[in-house]
């Protein structure tokens, strides 16, 4: 998939916030608004999930986003597709090239599982999203489901298998998305440093909104 540059001007923008390494952030997008997430250092895997801001329970669908887009690896032009199959966000440019859908977010079970015991205390994706639910309140831990991984390589092996490589961002890479629907966003600022998915060394990431 090639690179395509946004026309959008930074000080444009009607929102911007920084989300620091390892942290979480809920907002806000009103349809036809673009979303713009900016890898500040590179190689930041950025764990997103993305609902029906008047109706929660519509909410991204990873299965429905892949089938209808025939690619596991998502870039310009890739639609977002919902649990009631209706596009939530378009891809409208990306300077990565490359996001994945299938890698899911990293958890202390998982740590486990992958790692090694003593892994488990470390701090994880889900405990991210957990603690940004808790403190908004309108969506509950029965309402995560497979999220969307920007930046993050997982290449498929030949076996079917999936491995978690070195990132395929740098510094100042973006991608943008225009919202079809109201839209609550829910990110994780990956914190995992127990394989290359962000180079062993969470960095922050920015946020800007277009109207």
């Amino acid at each position: 998939m090639s690179p395509h540059a946004s026309t959008l001007q930074e000080d444009a923008a009607c929102r911007r916030e920084l989300i620091r390494a390892g942290e979480a952030w809920i907002g806000e997008l009103r349809a036809g608004q673009t979303f713009r997430i900016l890898d500040l250092e590179g190689n930041q895997a950025v764990d997103t999930l993305f609902y029906n801001l008047d109706d929660p329970a519509e909410r991204y669908d990873a299965q429905c986003t892949v089938r209808c887009g025939a690619q596991v690896y998502l870039s310009t032009g890739s639609v977002l597709m919902s649990t009631l199959g209706r596009p939530m966000l378009t891809i409208t440019a990306d300077t990565c090239g490359r996001h994945d859908t299938l890698g899911g977010a990293c958890a202390q079970e998982s740590n486990r599982v992958r790692y090694a015991l003593d892994r488990g205390h470390m701090h994880s994706c889900r405990d991210n999203f957990l603690r940004a639910i808790a403190h908004d309140g309108r969506l509950t831990k029965r309402d995560l489901g497979a999220n969307l991984n920007f930046f993050m390589n997982v290449p498929v092996t030949a076996d079917g298998g999936l491995s978690f490589a070195d990132g395929v961002s740098a510094p100042g890479k973006y991608v943008e998305l225009r919202a079809h629907l109201n839209v609550l966003v829910l990110i994780s600022n990956c914190p995992q440093l127990n394989n290359p998915c962000n180079a062993y060394n969470p960095t922050p990431i920015e946020v800007l909104i277009w109207d």
